[in-house]
């Protein structure tokens, strides 16, 4: 629990260190001869970067291997039980899959460039095994981050709609209120009378309970919330969600442009001119804080379409019901999601900040064909999930309409929302 504790710690120090730099830089460049900012210079920032980056690979590479592995182990056989044991079956097996990891990497570099300067390249541990290795990681992250972020950023208006009060519009929220105390009572009779032999039926009712239950509370809260909020509040939001995704999607496309017709567009293109010589936003201080706002949105996006994702659904954390296992697999990921977000947010032109330490030594970061597709698919995938968000209401009536509503063909049913009106029906918003 400590060492996932940890791990949680330096992720959240790799998403805050590219914001912090950001801001760093538009304050010297503000204050250049402040007596009380001479601390805040380049070595700062430039040495934070690389603790940022050492402990991102001690986590992953060793700390959590070692939480997992210690959960695992039991004790060599023959040896007293006992934590000394345990720890001493962990080792061994972290020895055992250093070497593996070790082997297989070696023999992919003879069979892909069998020449000397790569074979003895791979005896310099520090200074290429392990940020190559975790470059592949990071290269890992980014496809990953590919992959969550457009559809993390369509389901935020969901999210968000279920966070928030939405508006009354054609509704009796009484009536509604009147109904489902009803649907309570009449549950509340079966069980009182229901037999205790028959178990299922039992849990079948306490479950459609809980469900009533939660609708109930849920038309309490909006029926408690007051105009402002419902009027206001939330097409404010779902608003501000729309135009700071259309924002990242237009200057993910000026990006592309950028790569077309400058080759210092690259993610390795220059050096930059360093911490507090220029700016790094055309606008200044207001662009810097855009950059800021829209690279904390796509971290939180990313890590709700993570956990929307089909595959990773049963990965979600619940409290009081989730497994150490599973807590070192969640921090696992977001340490990979976290560390790959300043490169993301470099390849896709969020920000012109050149990454410091080993976070600026991926060897992809310098392939143009590489940097252009993830700039066009992460542009496409946005665009289309927005699409398909944005017309699923219209779709749904079109395959009602035409009869094909029973084929399934629509989306996944958690991204409409359907609510019974006092007359029976489903609207659909």
């Amino acid at each position: 629990l400590f060492l996932s504790t940890f791990t949680l710690a330096v992720s959240a120090g790799a998403v805050l260190l590219l914001p912090f730099s950001i801001i760093s830089n538009e304050i010297l460049l503000s204050f250049p001869q402040n007596y009380y900012i001479q601390w805040l210079n380049g070595s700062l920032i430039h040495g934070l970067w690389n603790l940022a980056s050492l402990f991102s690979n001690l986590c992953l590479f060793v700390l959590m291997p070692f939480a997992f592995f210690f959960l695992e182990s039991e004790g060599f056989a023959g040896l007293k039980k006992g934590i000394r044991a345990r720890i001493l079956e962990t080792l061994v097996m972290l020895i055992l899959l250093g070497l593996l990891i070790l082997g297989i990497v070696w023999v992919a570099s003879a069979l892909i460039d069998n020449d000397a300067a790569s074979m003895e390249s791979l005896y310099d541990l520090w200074e290429f095994y392990l940020p190559y290795l975790y470059s592949c990681i990071s290269l890992m992250g980014c496809l990953l981050l590919l992959l969550c972020t457009p559809v993390g950023l369509s389901r935020m208006f969901t999210v968000m709609g279920q966070l928030l009060v939405k508006p009354t519009i054609l509704e009796d929220l009484d009536e509604q209120m009147y109904i489902i105390t009803l649907e309570e009572e009449a549950i509340q009779r079966k069980l009182n009378g229901a037999s205790s032999a028959v178990e299922y039926q039992t849990a079948e009712l306490e479950r459609e309970l809980e469900k009533v239950k939660s609708r109930k509370t849920n038309l309490e809260r909006r029926k408690k919330a007051s105009a402002w909020e419902r009027n206001l509040v939330y097409p404010a939001v779902m608003i501000l969600l729309l135009i700071e995704t259309s924002i990242s999607v237009l200057l993910v496309a000026l990006n592309i442009l950028y790569l077309l017709v400058d080759e210092t567009a690259m993610p390795k293109g220059s050096g930059g001119p360093g911490i507090g010589n220029a700016s790094l936003s055309t606008f200044g201080f207001v662009g810097a804080a855009l950059e800021i706002i829209l690279i904390f949105y796509l971290m939180v996006s990313s890590v709700v379409g993570f956990y929307s994702l089909r595959f990773f659904e049963n990965f979600t954390p619940r409290k009081d019901d989730t497994t150490m296992t599973k807590i070192i697999g969640n921090c696992v990921s977001i340490l990979v999601l976290s560390s790959a977000l300043p490169v993301m947010s470099r390849t896709l032109g969020i920000t012109r900040f050149d990454l410091l330490g080993d976070f600026g030594r991926f060897n992809w970061l310098g392939n143009f064909y590489i940097v252009l597709s993830y700039n066009l698919l992460f542009a496409i995938m946005t665009t289309l999930c927005l699409v398909r968000k944005f017309t699923s209401a219209v779709r749904e009536e079109l395959l009602k309409a035409i009869g094909l509503d029973k084929l399934h063909l629509s989306n996944n049913p958690r991204d409409s929302e359907t609510k019974p009106s006092a007359n029976g029906h489903q609207k659909t918003l």
